[in-house]
Formats: C-alpha cells, structure tokens, sequence
C-alpha cells in the first residue's frame, strides 16, 4: 500500500522572508533548521529510512522530510480555516481500514524501506486525507454520511453498469417458463434451481457482472429487465432454453466500495481547496534547502546543501517526495 499516492499537498510562491535559521516558512508559521534536522536524524535512526535513504540522491531525503513537515502546517492551517479537527483516534481508526487486517508493525517496517517513512509521517499522510474528506463535507462538495452512500447505492442501482447474474439452462420452453415462474415469485431458489438443472451452461450460483463481459446473445435480455428481473431465451449452442436472473447485490455487499469511492471523490474535490489555502499562506522555502516545484520541495540551482552533521553518512541527507 502506497500511503504517499494519498497525497501531500505542499507549496506555495516564493517570498522575500529570508532567515539562517529557517527552512521554511507557511504563513505566519514556520520550519526552522534545527526542527528539520531532529526529523531528519530521527528518520535516518530507523535502520529501515536509513537503508532507503541511502540509495536516494544527495538532499533528497531531507527534502522529503521538509515536505512532510510543510505539508503538516498546511494542513494545521485548512484545519483552522474550515474549523475542523482529526483527532488521533480517527487517524488511528482509519489506518486500521487501510491495514485491512495486515499486521500493523509489518506494514510499517515496509513504508520505513520503501518510502523513508516513520509511523508519524505515515498518520500524518492519513491526516491530511481526512483533513480533505472533512473539507469537502464542510463546502458541501461530498456527503459520507450513511444516508449519502445509500444514495450513492440507489444511483449505482438505477444506473444499472454492475449486477449480479446467474443463468440456468433447461431442455425447453414449457420448463423455462416453469423455471422463470419460480424465479420471480422466490429469487432465493435460484440455488436449488441451478443444482437441479447443473450442466455447462448453468451457473451454480450468480455471479457480479458488467454488461461489457457478458456474452453477445444475454446483453439485450439483460438489458431488458435491469436492474433486477428474469429472462429466458432459446440458444442453440446449449442446447436448450437459457433462465436468466439479473438482481442488484445488496447495500450492505457494496457499502465498503461505495464508501471507499465517495472518500475518494472528496479528497480530489477538496483539493483546490487547499490549494487556494496554501497560496494564500506564501510558502517560502530557504534556497538553501531547496525550492519549490509543481508543489513539492526540489533541488534548487544553488547545489545540493548536507545539513547532517558529526559524521554522518551524507546519503542519508537526501530526501524527496
């Protein structure tokens, strides 16, 4: 799981603030050299970011961890502006739905190698993309409540581009009447039906379907009764009379996806939002760490800069995004 293609949204315009001892300004709030190292070495402390640092080019750790700290008082800002808080046990919940039952210290150690990433970084991350969810509920851009995905379930319904189908063939027209007849008075004996009539060309139980994998012959029938109801039709190739069953899955089937869906559509509507926010803070980052470039802290023209020092490895002040 990639935790960084949730997303951070730092940067900003240039400005005229200028302090030895500053990183980075955002708005009134700033990153100060010494905060910048304490991240850095903290990271570079873990043997799994110290080993991905590495194999980074010089300064591109630290500009990763410039990134996240920027980022972090962007998003404190959005917070303030749209009177909203994340608390920790709505980062914690939601990183226990990203897990997925995935051991939480595995998953951890893999961000630390893969992605340079401690635990904080990777809430911080989960944060921010909370901080949109909320953003976008606040400007009435995405409604997650349980009464907007039962919406968002009624309109998948009616628009009909996923149902459930199952199929079962019988040796002629009077049975698939008989069968049809079945169908629509019970829809739950489609299992009993299938295993009475089992052959190749019966499903034993319905299947999660789109029109566009079906074959050529059921997409018109299908289309007929959808979003739920039964067809029959003589085809030659099975040798008898195909019953179908088209019905929609139940909410309670779908609810994750749908609620994985609308999360996501509110965090990329959220988006110029905080974009606006974030030029109106003035982002200005200290040339000698870097500057800013299509929202992410890059090499700037003045040659890399190493803010590690006692002897540290000067790989692992690389840092990136």
């Amino acid at each position: 799981m990639s935790l960084l293609l949730l997303g951070l949204a730092v940067a900003g315009v240039a400005g005229c603030r200028t302090s030895p001892d500053v990183a980075a300004y955002v708005g009134d709030d700033r990153v100060t050299v010494a905060q910048l190292q304490a991240a850095v070495d903290e990271g570079l402390a873990d043997p799994g970011v110290a080993a991905y640092a590495a194999g980074l080019d010089d300064g591109d750790y630290q500009r990763q961890v410039l990134d996240l700290l920027v980022g972090e008082r962007v998003y404190d800002a959005v917070e303030e502006r749209y009177g909203l808080e994340v608390t920790d046990a709505q980062v914690t919940r939601r990183l226990d739905d990203l897990l997925g039952g995935q051991d939480e210290d595995a998953l951890f150690s893999q961000l630390a190698q893969q992605q340079g990433l401690l635990p904080e970084g990777a809430r911080e991350i989960v944060r921010e993309l909370l901080v949109r969810e909320q953003v976008a509920q606040a400007a009435g851009l995405a409604d997650l409540s349980d009464e907007g995905l039962q919406a968002a379930y009624e309109d998948a319904r009616a628009a009909g581009r996923q149902f459930e189908l199952g199929y079962i063939t019988v040796p002629d027209q009077a049975t698939a009447d008989a069968v049809a007849g079945q169908l629509r008075a019970d829809p739950s004996s489609y299992d009993a039906l299938a295993s009475q009539f089992a052959g190749t060309y019966t499903l034993a139980a319905p299947q999660l379907r789109t029109l566009d994998d079906l074959p050529t012959a059921l997409v018109e029938p299908v289309q007929g009764v959808l979003p739920e109801g039964v067809f029959n039709l003589p085809v030659a190739e099975t040798g008898g009379v195909v019953v179908g069953q088209v019905t929609f899955p139940p909410f309670e089937d779908l609810e994750a996806d749908l609620a994985a869906q609308a999360r996501q559509a509110a965090s990329d509507a959220a988006k110029p939002l905080v974009a606006d926010l974030r030029d109106d803070l003035d982002i200005t980052v200290n040339p000698r760490f870097g500057s800013l470039e299509d929202g992410a802290v890059v090499a700037g023209d003045g040659g890399v800069v190493r803010i590690l020092e006692g002897g540290a490895d000067p790989a692992g002040a690389a840092a990136g995004d």
